[in-house]
């Protein structure tokens, strides 16, 4: 595999990162990302994971664009209301970097059909809207061994990790949630939620995408990232891979 002339040109930024260079940017043009959800999160993520030019993208979504999306999930405009999120989504992408293949599935992913959806991903971006969802992703991303970037935003708050729980010493998503599906949560539509928040959670998710293809700098893996936009601060904590939990065993 090699890059055209109006590749080099495209990805120049990157490639004369020392960090990334000619052959990261190949391995990104070789990568299979899914993303899970196409809102507030996934949104963000996917325009600049076409625009990094990452491969081949799959979004998964089983929602429709409704007006009251439009206030923070900025791939979508006014003409694509009450269309599939995913084709919407796959076409604002394909306008961004025609090198990109960009799948669309309509589907709503769960325990039973997650292993398939996700089977021969590189990574996995889950940036969905609720906890059963997330621990159907989160399991079958830990039994494929594929790395997890999850981000999750309410109200002015933010969160991010990546999991990779069969590895010694790093922790899976249950070992920072628990194993209750039903727990209590309140929608965007009930609690609200600060439209740019999503933007920058979703951008950090999409650059942990990267790193997780190219590594460089520190492997976040083992560690939460707090966004507290209220009182201007980002915060990390430590999250240790829990003796109990089915990832150890």
């Amino acid at each position: 595999m090699t890059l055209s002339d109006a590749e080099l040109e495209r990805y120049a930024r990157h490639i004369v990162l020392r960090e990334i260079g000619g052959a990261g940017q190949l391995r990104l043009g070789a990568a299979h990302v899914v993303v899970i959800g196409a809102g507030g999160i996934g949104s963000p993520a996917i325009q600049y994971l076409a625009a990094a030019g990452v491969g081949r993208l799959t979004l998964v979504d089983d929602d429709r664009v409704d007006l009251s999306n439009l206030q923070r999930q900025t791939i979508f405009s006014t003409d694509d209301i009450d269309r599939a999120k995913v084709a919407a989504a796959a076409d604002a992408a394909r306008r961004i970097n025609p090198h990109v293949q960009v799948e669309g599935v309509a589907t709503r992913i769960d325990a039973a059909n997650a292993a398939g959806l996700i089977a021969d991903a590189g990574v996995v971006l889950d940036g969905c809207d609720n906890f059963a969802t997330r621990l159907a992703v989160a399991d079958a991303a830990l039994a494929a061994h594929i790395p997890l970037v999850s981000a999750a935003v309410g109200q002015f708050d933010g969160q991010l990790a990546v999991y990779r729980g069969w590895e010694a010493g790093k922790p899976c998503y249950r070992c920072l949630v628990g194993d209750d599906p039903d727990r209590a949560e309140a929608s965007c539509a009930e609690a609200g939620v600060l439209g740019a928040m999503t933007g920058v959670m979703g951008s950090l998710a999409a650059l942990e995408v990267i790193r997780a293809i190219v590594p460089f700098g520190d492997d976040p893996a083992g560690r939460l990232l707090l966004a507290d936009a209220l009182a201007f601060r980002f915060r990390t904590l430590s999250v240790p891979k829990d003796p109990g939990c089915r990832c150890a065993g």
